[in-house]
C-alpha cells in the first residue's frame, strides 16, 4: 500500500487532480484493496488432520484467495464433507459474477450429512476483477469446525469460434426447454449432444450442458419408469452424452492434461472418469440378471472410466479400483463387481479382489461403466399371526409391569424385604419394551431421521443392559437369602443398600453404552433402529448379556441345589406340602424373572416353536414378577382384599 501512495503522488505532480481522483477511486475498488488469504490447508484436495475453524477469525473487508501463491477462488459447486482442512467446507451458491456485473451478493453453504446446504445460506459479496481473479467480502461462518474452501482458478483461454458454437448450443437448448414439453426437451437435448462435432469445449460450457443432462435424467426416470426397455435406452443415452461431453475437455497434446470439476449430480470427473450420484435410479440393480432369486442392492455410486477418442477399451493388465459402500453392508450378502453392457449389468471380466464393511476393491480387464451390487437372500414372509402374538404379549407384559410397580409403590412391605432390584427391573424393561414397541410401530416415520434413529437405538441399548444388570443383582440377592444371610454376616448392610445397588445397576450399563458410542459412533441406527451387526458392534450388547446370563444360570442352579437340600428336611404334612409346591413354583418362575429364558434366543435359528416360546417367556417377565412377589405374598393379598372391599362396599362406619 505504501508504494501505491508514492505512485499517486507522482501522478498528481505530473497529471494534476483529475488523475488523483481516478486513482483514489481505484484504491476504493475492492479489486485493488483486499487482504490476501494464502492458506494451503484451504485447498479442496486437502483432508483435515486437525479441523480448522474460520469462526475464530475477525473478518473485515475484502479478501483474495491464493493456494501456494497461485490464483484461487471459492468453489461454486457443492463440495464433499471433511475436505479443505475442515469438517464443514463452505462453498459459493449461485456462481461467480462477470466483470460487468460489478459487486453482487451471493450465499455460502456448508456441506454436512450429505446435504450440500446443511448449514447455509449466509450472504457475502463477490466481485470479478479485470485481471481474472475474484475478491470476497467474507463473513463469520455459522458454526465452528467450518471454513471457506478454495480451488485453483482455471487458466484464461482465448475466445474462439468453438466457444461461440457451444454458447449458441446452450442458448438453443435452454430456449427449447422453455418452449417445449418436458419429454420433448429431454429428447432434443440428447439429440443435439449426439450431433456435436466440436472436438474441444470450454470447461464452463461443459459444466452447463452436463448439468442440464443430469437434471434431465430425473425427468427421464419419471417418464419411462414404467417401461424397463425405455428406461434402459434412456439410461444408455444419458451415459453416452455424459462421456462425450467430458471427453471434449481433453485436448490432443504430447503432455499430460487434466481437468477436474464437480456438479450436484456428478460426484467428480477427471479427464474421462466420472462418478454419478443418481444414475442408479436409471440403471437399476434389478437389471443384474442372475439365476438366484435374491434381493439386489446398489452398494456404490455408478462410475464410468473411458479412454477418450478411442474404441479400444481392453487393457493389457487389469485395472483395480476401490468403491466406497453407500449403504449398510450385510455380511451374509454376496458382492459382485459389474459393468453396464447395453441393457444389463454383467460381471464378465470383473472380479472382487477384497472387501470389508466400508470398501470393496474391484479388478476389471476393460474400461466401462461400473458399479458394485450386493445380493442378499429374500427374507421369509412376515407371519401375521406371530406379529399379532408379539404385539399382544408385549402389551400384556407392559400391563403387568405397571401393576407390579403400583403394588411395590402403594403396598406396605416388611422391612426385611428388599424390592429395589425388582422395582428397577420393572422400570428398565417397561421403558425398553414400550420404546421398542413404539419405534417399530412408527418405524417408517422415524427411519428417515438418522440421528433420531441412532439416539433411540442407544437409549434401547442402555435400558435393556440396565434391565439385565438388575436381573443379575436380583440373582445375587436371592442367592444370599437362600444361603442364609447369617452364614455370611461379614457382608456389610451398607453394601446392599438401595443407593449402592442403584449405582451398580445403572452405572455399568451407562459406561458400556458411553464407551460403545465413543469407539463406534456409527454402530447405532440400523434399519430397525437398533444396534448394527457389522464390524462386531452388536457384541457391545451381546457380550455383557452373555456374561450376565451365564452368571444368573450358575446362581439359579446353586439356589435349586440349596432349596432341594432344605426341602428334604421338612415334615410331610399337608400344609407343609402345599407350601413346598408354592416354593417350587416360585423357584421355577425365578428362571424367567432372572432372564435365564433369554438363552433360548441363541437356539431359535428360525424354528417357529422356539420363537413362540422365547417370545412368550421374555415378554412376560412383568407377569411372573407380579405373580411371585404380589399375588403369592400373603401380606400383599390381604392388602388387596382390604382395597377391593373398600372399593366395592365403601369404608366401614364406626
Amino acid at each position: 500500500m505504501e508504494y501505491i501512495y508514492i505512485y499517486i503522488y507522482i501522478y498528481t505532480f505530473i497529471f494534476g487532480s483529475k488523475t488523483t481522483q481516478h486513482i483514489h477511486t481505484q484504491i476504493q475498488d475492492p479489486c485493488y484493496n483486499y487482504t490476501v488469504l494464502n492458506d494451503t490447508w484451504r485447498s479442496i484436495n486437502n483432508t483435515y488432520s486437525f479441523p480448522m475453524c474460520d469462526t475464530s477469525v475477525t473478518w473485515s473487508g475484502w479478501y483474495r484467495l491464493f493456494i501456494n501463491n497461485m490464483n484461487a477462488q471459492i468453489p461454486d459447486m457443492c463440495v464433499a464433507q471433511y475436505i479443505c482442512g475442515t469438517v464443514v467446507p463452505m462453498w459459493l451458491r449461485g456462481g461467480h459474477p462477470t466483470v460487468e456485473d460489478g459487486i453482487i451478493s451471493r450465499e455460502v453453504c456448508g456441506h454436512l450429512n450429505n446435504y450440500c446446504c446443511y448449514y447455509g445460506s449466509y450472504p457475502i459479496k463477490v466481485k470479478a476483477c479485470p485481471d481474472n481473479y475474484y475478491v470476497y467480502e467474507l463473513v463469520r461462518p455459522p458454526i465452528c469446525n467450518s471454513a471457506y474452501c478454495a480451488v485453483p482458478l482455471p487458466p484464461v483461454t482465448s475466445t474462439t469460434s468453438t466457444s461461440h458454437t457451444s454458447t449458441d448450443l446452450i442458448i438453443t437448448l435452454m430456449e427449447d426447454c422453455r418452449s417445449q414439453t418436458t419429454g420433448r426437451c429431454v429428447e432434443n437435448l440428447l439429440d443435439r449432444i449426439e450431433n456435436i462435432t466440436t472436438n474441444v469445449l470450454p470447461l464452463t460450457d461443459v459444466k452447463t450442458i452436463l448439468d442440464m443432462v443430469l437434471n434431465a435424467s430425473e425427468k427421464v426416470l419419471e417418464s419411462s419408469s414404467a417401461d424397463p426397455n425405455k428406461l434402459v435406452s434412456d439410461g444408455n443415452r444419458v451415459l453416452k452424452a455424459s462421456e462425450k461431453l467430458v471427453s471434449m475437455l481433453v485436448m490432443q497434446t504430447n503432455t499430460t492434461a487434466n481437468v477436474s470439476f464437480t456438479l450436484d449430480n456428478v460426484g467428480s470427473a477427471a479427464v474421462t472418469f466420472m462418478s454419478y450420484n443418481s444414475m442408479e435410479n436409471l440403471l437399476k440393480p434389478d437389471f443384474f440378471n442372475t439365476s438366484d432369486d435374491t434381493i439386489k442392492t446398489m452398494m456404490s455410486t455408478v462410475i464410468s472410466a473411458t479412454l477418450h477418442k478411442t474404441t479400444n477399451t481392453k487393457l493389457i493388465k487389469p485395472v483395480n479400483f476401490t468403491l466406497k459402500h453407500i449403504r449398510e453392508f450385510d455380511p451374509s450378502g454376496s458382492l459382485s463387481c459389474v459393468y453396464w453392457n447395453i441393457s444389463e449389468w454383467i460381471v464378465d471380466g470383473c472380479s472382487v479382489l477384497k472387501t470389508n464393511s466400508s470398501y470393496t476393491v474391484c479388478s476389471c480387464v476393460h474400461l466401462s461403466t461400473f458399479a458394485l451390487i450386493m445380493q442378499t437372500s429374500r427374507p421369509p414372509e412376515s407371519d401375521s399371526l406371530l406379529d399379532l402374538l408379539n404385539l399382544v404379549c408385549v402389551i400384556v407384559g407392559l400391563v403387568f409391569f405397571s401393576l407390579s410397580l403400583l403394588t411395590f409403590a402403594l403396598c406396605q412391605w416388611s422391612p426385611r424385604v428388599n424390592n429395589v432390584a425388582r422395582i428397577n427391573i420393572c422400570i428398565s424393561l417397561l421403558l425398553a419394551h414400550l420404546l421398542f414397541l413404539l419405534t417399530q410401530q412408527f418405524l417408517s416415520l422415524i427411519r428417515p431421521h438418522q440421528v433420531l434413529c441412532a439416539v433411540i437405538s442407544g437409549v434401547l441399548h442402555f435400558l435393556f443392559l440396565s434391565g439385565f444388570m438388575w436381573m443379575f443383582i436380583e440373582a445375587v440377592l436371592l442367592f444370599i437369602c437362600v444361603k442364609n444371610l447369617s452364614q455370611i454376616s461379614s457382608i456389610n448392610r451398607e453394601v446392599l443398600s438401595s443407593g449402592f445397588l442403584c449405582v451398580i445397576g445403572y452405572t455399568v450399563a451407562l459406561v458400556v453404552v458411553a464407551v460403545s458410542a465413543v469407539v463406534g459412533p456409527k454402530g447405532y441406527g440400523s434399519e430397525m433402529c437398533w444396534i448394527k451387526i457389522d464390524k462386531g458392534f452388536i457384541w457391545s450388547f451381546l457380550g455383557p448379556v452373555c456374561m450376565i446370563l451365564t452368571s444368573n444360570t450358575i446362581l439359579f442352579l446353586k439356589i435349586i441345589i440349596i432349596l432341594n437340600s432344605t426341602l428334604r428336611n421338612l415334615n410331610a404334612e399337608v400344609s407343609q406340602l402345599k407350601q413346598t409346591k408354592i416354593i417350587v413354583f416360585k423357584t421355577l418362575a425365578q428362571f424367567v424373572v432372572l432372564g435365564c429364558s433369554w438363552i433360548l434366543g441363541f437356539f431359535t435359528n428360525g424354528r417357529k416353536e422356539l420363537e413362540i416360546i422365547f417370545l412368550i417367556l421374555n415378554s412376560q417377565q412383568g407377569t411372573f414378577i407380579f405373580l411371585i412377589y404380589c399375588v403369592l405374598n400373603n401380606e400383599i393379598r390381604q392388602q388387596y382384599r382390604k382395597f377391593f372391599r373398600c372399593l366395592c362396599c365403601g369404608p366401614k362406619k364406626h
